[in-house]
């Protein structure tokens, strides 16, 4: 009898592709209004899902998912147009990078603004991702105000 076992979940993960599957799932939940178990089903099977932290994704996923109202109230006075203008892809984008900036100081506010913008620049429009790092610099230094104003920020204008 041989001593098989399971090769040891990666850790090392990209935290990028968990956060363009969660694109991709919230896209997809905008748009179709689907349960998170079966966007997250689906997305199994995505050639991204083998490069992603899967464990960060399912989290990330459930918890913008989940906290979609209340992230939206933070981001809409940030807004200089009304939320139902925004493509869904820059609504989700700034839902992602709003819930790590609300719910997990262990990521620096400026990776969770710089991961935003990526996704802008590959998925979002043309220029969108000026947009979105405008709205995502005012939810900065409004949820983490030390962390902002200790890397020698001054707080943006509000609209």
């Amino acid at each position: 009898m041989t001593n098989e076992t399971k090769p040891a979940k990666k850790t090392s993960r990209n935290r990028r592709k968990s956060r363009e599957l969660a694109l991709k799932g919230l896209y997809r939940l905008f748009l179709n209004s689907g349960g998170v178990d079966e966007i997250l089903r689906d997305l199994a099977d995505d050639d991204d899902c083998a490069h992603a932290d899967e464990d960060y994704f399912h989290a990330l996923l459930r918890g913008v998912a989940g906290q979609v109202a209340q992230l939206d109230q933070q981001i809409v006075p940030l807004l200089d147009r009304q939320i139902s203008e925004l493509s869904p892809i820059e609504h989700a984008i700034l839902c992602i990078a709003g819930y790590e900036l609300i719910h997990d100081p262990s990521i620096p506010y400026r990776v969770a603004i710089n991961e935003g913008v990526e996704l802008a620049k590959r998925y979002g429009g043309t220029d969108g991702h000026k947009y979105v790092n405008g709205v995502l610099d005012r939810l900065a230094a409004e949820v983490r105000p030390g962390e902002f104003e200790r890397r020698g920020n001054r707080r943006p204008e509000s609209r």
